[in-house]
């Protein structure tokens, strides 16, 4: 046998058989220097120690004790802390001593999503001025490392950092301009756990143990047993892996180059021609399991929940604030499902009940002048929608205004980060004010013409303009109603006129005598204008229940 390969195999069987004089006393990796834990609820702290070894932790004037357990790992809960900006530390006790220091107490937000929670603050359209300004050392992000995995680990990295003008940078702008809110309200440290991963679908985000149970969801399970079996073979056959790098590796330099340099041509120009293709395919990973290709993200089914939500959990926290959906754009119906069970299964690995759940809701992308009734993204909204107001303790922060139609990634952070923390304000911490946008309730049609009602209107309805637009778009139209279309029985939709009654919106077409049904803002980048007088935007809705597979019929608009 080589020598390496003896020496590896030697030194395994030695840690397996001998783990208390191995293992080392530490903390989780989240309990670093720096950190900030949840105030006024019981505080959960954890590590790793010899097998069986008693473990003393210390904080803020409190003790306790726990016994490392078979695996050596160690587990402790906090009574209840009130907020503090004294930097203290935390302290763990064996025969050895570990430490964690400059721990502060306040408010725990986990932030997650794809890309859209991933944009830095310095790419946010308000950067210039926001950065110089970001110097609060009592506002902290612990930002976690990607990673896949095929069950669920221990441990994850990451890097608790405060917010200065430099680290600030690279910080989720949502993220950082909902948590600057909270810190100007609630006058205590706040921290934000930030996991997310651009591309990534929210199948990607839910264990197994929850898709499961979800007949919804049944091929969502399918996809993973049928990634586990690749996923054995490969750990089988670790040429298949080793082959995968060199080819990668070969295609990084052969033909990456010229591709690049063609897709950056393309990106400049803005145009709508067909998109460059590389000489031959960037290779795939033959791992489901693993990081894919660069040019992937991750799409198995519970991979990122395994390396990047269940390692932090049950770290005491508030609630959470949810950025995703463009990945599952084509799949709203499914997402009606989805959305519910990861609520669900994140709120059952933390154990601290019904925590706040907060949505983003897809803002307006895609210029495709497709009819409005052939876009899917309006399903995934409502789908958001639906989530709000069936899951308790949720809350949706309404986007569509400030999209872009030509940019998936909107470089307005910031009215999307007030707005989440509106909801917070209210359904969090319990302030009362108006958190949301104009929702419908009811219709009812009035002859020619079809009466909409509307619950969250504020101190009333108006005719309202986008807080922010990028560059191409026009501003909305300020002298009336936009957005809304209106169809009969036979399924041809309409422009519609539209005029604000009281808490009700009036709706009617010269083309439609007997309406039966209204949508509003259903397109994937709508022009719609509906707001309350406190500047928050109706969320896009529906009267009918029509199937997304509903014919359009000829003539349609």
């Amino acid at each position: 046998m080589n020598r390496s390969v003896l020496f590896s195999v030697t030194r395994a069987a030695i840690l397996c058989v001998m783990p208390a004089l191995t293992a080392e006393l530490k903390f989780a990796h989240i309990f670093s220097d720096h950190a900030i834990l949840q105030r006024d609820e019981p505080v959960p702290v954890w590590g790793w120690a010899d097998t069986g070894a008693v473990v003393t932790v210390e904080f803020a004037g409190q003790t306790k004790t726990a016994t490392a357990d078979a695996s050596g790992k160690w587990f402790v809960k906090l009574d209840a802390l009130s907020a503090s900006t004294e930097p203290r530390t935390l302290t763990a006790r064996t025969t050895t001593t570990a430490t964690v220091s400059d721990v502060l107490v306040g408010e725990v937000w986990l932030a997650s999503g794809q890309s859209n929670m991933g944009v830095p603050l310095s790419s946010a359209h308000n950067a210039a001025t926001e950065l110089p300004k970001a110097d609060d050392p009592l506002l902290r992000f612990y930002t976690v490392s990607k990673s896949t995995a095929s069950e669920p680990q221990p441990d994850v990295a990451g890097k608790w950092e405060a917010s200065t003008p430099v680290t600030a940078k690279n910080f989720s702008a949502v993220a950082y301009f909902f948590a600057r809110e909270l810190r100007a309200k609630l006058n205590c440290p706040v921290a934000v756990l930030h996991s997310s991963w651009g591309g990534t679908p929210c199948q990607a985000w839910v264990s197994m143990d929850a898709l499961r149970k979800e007949p919804a969801l049944a091929r969502r399970v399918q996809q993973y047993d049928e990634a586990l079996v690749a996923y054995r073979d490969v750990q089988a056959h670790p040429e298949k892996v080793a082959h995968y790098k060199d080819e990668l590796k070969r295609w990084q330099t052969e033909v990456a180059p010229a591709f690049n340099a063609a897709m950056k041509e393309y990106n400049a120009k803005k145009t709508t021609g067909p998109k460059p293709v590389p000489a031959r395919p960037e290779p795939a990973n033959p791992d489901p399991m693993a990081i894919p290709s660069p040019s992937s993200r991750p799409g198995t089914p519970s991979v990122i929940f395994n390396g990047m939500i269940a390692p932090l959990a049950p770290y005491a926290l508030r609630g959470a604030i949810w950025y995703q959906g463009e990945a599952n754009g084509s799949a709203g119906m499914e997402y009606r499902s989805l959305l519910p069970c990861l609520i669900g299964d994140w709120r059952t690995h933390w154990k601290q009940g019904d925590f706040t759940f907060l949505i983003v809701q897809l803002p307006g992308w895609d210029s495709d002048p497709k009819p409005a009734e052939q876009h899917g993204w309006p399903w995934l909204r409502e789908a958001q929608l639906m989530t709000w107001k069936n899951v308790p303790k949720t809350g949706l922060a309404v986007g569509i205004d400030v999209g872009d139609p030509h940019d998936v990634h909107p470089k307005d952070k910031l009215d999307i980060g007030v707005r989440l923390a509106l909801a917070a304000r209210k359904i969090a911490y319990g302030e009362t004010l108006v958190y949301s946008g104009p929702l419908f309730q009811e219709f009812k049609v009035e002859g020619s013409a079809v009466r909409l009602k509307f619950s969250e209107t504020g101190t009333g309805l108006m005719i309202g303009q986008a807080p922010w637009r990028a560059e191409s778009v026009e501003p909305f139209s300020t002298d009336k109603l936009i957005g809304f279309t209106i169809a009969g029985d036979d399924h041809h939709w309409f422009a519609a006129d539209a005029k604000i009654d009281g808490d009700c919106v009036i709706v009617s077409s010269a083309e439609v005598s007997k309406p039966f049904a209204v949508r509003y803002g259903w397109a994937n980048a709508p022009r719609c204008n509906l707001y309350n007088k406190e500047g928050l935007p109706a969320s896009p809705f529906r009267t009918d229940d029509w199937s997304i597979s509903s014919a359009v019929k000829p003539g349609a608009k």
